[in-house]
């Protein structure tokens, strides 16, 4: 059982993260939810970006309470440890000024933002963690795209993708 666990999480870290590569519109969400009901939604994609070894200084510095203050290309940063895992704050990096450090099932370093370029809205996050499966549940229209929901120990990520218009080129 383990394995197949394992597998699923490799295949879903393998989807975000080639779909990451893909542009710079948000390819995958991180919806978390808050202790106050609300949802607290990451993005694949933000204008923050910062080294590897800079987000590993920062994860080993993690404190609940915050720890050690940390120059990095984008100004100071400061991480804090939450149950859900590493959040990087970094005052001066404007509307990207938040970034959620996870690791995949295989140690990998994944970052999250704050400011991204899908925001759903308040219905469309609530179904989509309603919907949200393991293996991946429904297929949910949020705003021009589709979505597909996973739960993982984070939260539940919402694969995005844009519909492929059917059809023979130039009919409409």
């Amino acid at each position: 059982m383990h394995f197949f666990k394992a597998l699923h999480a490799i295949a879903l870290t393998l989807l975000v993260l080639s779909a990451s590569a893909i542009g710079a519109e948000d390819t995958a969400l991180l919806i978390q939810l808050q202790p106050d009901g609300r949802y607290r939604v990451w993005h694949s994609e933000g204008p923050t970006r910062l080294p590897e070894p800079v987000l590993l200084e920062l994860e080993a510095s993690a404190q609940p309470e915050g720890g050690a203050v940390i120059q990095t290309p984008r100004g100071p940063a400061q991480a804090f440890a939450t149950k859900e895992g590493v959040v990087i704050e970094l005052p001066q990096a404007g509307e990207d000024n938040r970034l959620f450090f996870d690791r995949d099932g295989c140690g990998g370093v994944k970052v999250w933002h704050a400011a991204g370029t899908t925001y759903p809205t308040e219905d469309e996050l609530t179904e989509l963690v309603l919907t949200a499966l393991p293996e991946g549940g429904v297929r949910v229209k949020v705003g021009n795209t589709y979505a597909r929901a996973f739960t993982t120990r984070v939260g539940v990520i919402a694969a995005l993708w844009k519909p492929v218009r059917r059809g023979l080129p130039g009919v409409k």
